[in-house]
């Protein structure tokens, strides 16, 4: 069953790699492809949930392999184009994780989603740990986004919440699909902040050494 009514148990699945949607989270979509402007008008007649899962680099190229665990987000805002595209904003509700894909008439990907053992991510994002050091979490994300050449509001950065921003984070830093994936996977906001933690320094690290270096933080 799902751990929230409103959860579907089949999603139409948008796969996009390093690309990963976290509970809570926003995630803008410009959607142009013919069979993904299809999903979106059925998900919108519908109950308005999408799946954003990363594809995999095994299996055919037209149909490739799919991670295990993806993200059920809703459709917040659309908007159609003069163009004919979509522009979509996936809000993420919860992780799920992909246990088949049945074959229906539809030219997209659907997945049935078991959302076991990711309930508290429909509870919100918890406040921030005891002892957490926030200053120093801040002090090394403003060195990697300079390195990255990201930039940010860190006005507003300063009053949010540690999880917020280590979520934001996650999804937007330009780190390669397995860590993406590693960030999506990490059982709790605490443990996705230390992996993004030893991510970031690795980049810096690596970057310290020079390009002659071989790879670490693995930075798109």
């Amino acid at each position: 069953m799902p751990a929230h009514p409103a959860l579907p148990d089949t999603l139409p699945l948008f796969p996009i790699r390093g690309c990963i949607l976290l509970p809570g989270e926003a995630l803008p979509l410009n959607v142009f492809e013919p069979r993904y402007l299809n999903m979106v008008d059925d998900a919108m007649s519908g109950n308005g949930f999408l799946g954003i899962i990363q594809p995999r680099e095994t299996g055919p190229r037209e149909h490739p392999d799919l991670e295990r665990v993806g993200t059920a987000g809703r459709i917040a805002k659309h908007t159609e184009t003069s163009d004919g595209r979509y522009l979509i904003v996936l809000v993420g509700v919860s992780r799920f994780t992909l246990t088949a894909q049945p074959r229906l008439k539809t030219p997209y990907r659907v997945g049935r989603a078991d959302y076991a053992g990711f309930e508290h991510d429909i509870e919100g994002p918890p406040a921030d740990e005891a002892g957490a050091d926030r200053a120093g979490f801040l002090a090394l994300l403003q060195r990697f986004f300079q390195h990255a050449g990201i930039e940010a509001d860190w006005s507003s950065m300063e009053h949010a919440p540690l999880s917020a921003i280590t979520g934001k984070v996650a999804m937007a830093a330009p780190f390669d699909a397995a860590c993406k994936q590693a960030l999506l996977q990490a059982s709790k906001p605490c443990v996705r902040r230390e992996l993004l933690t030893s991510l970031m320094e690795g980049a810096l690290e690596h970057a310290s050494r020079g390009p002659s270096s071989g790879p670490a933080g693995r930075l798109h």
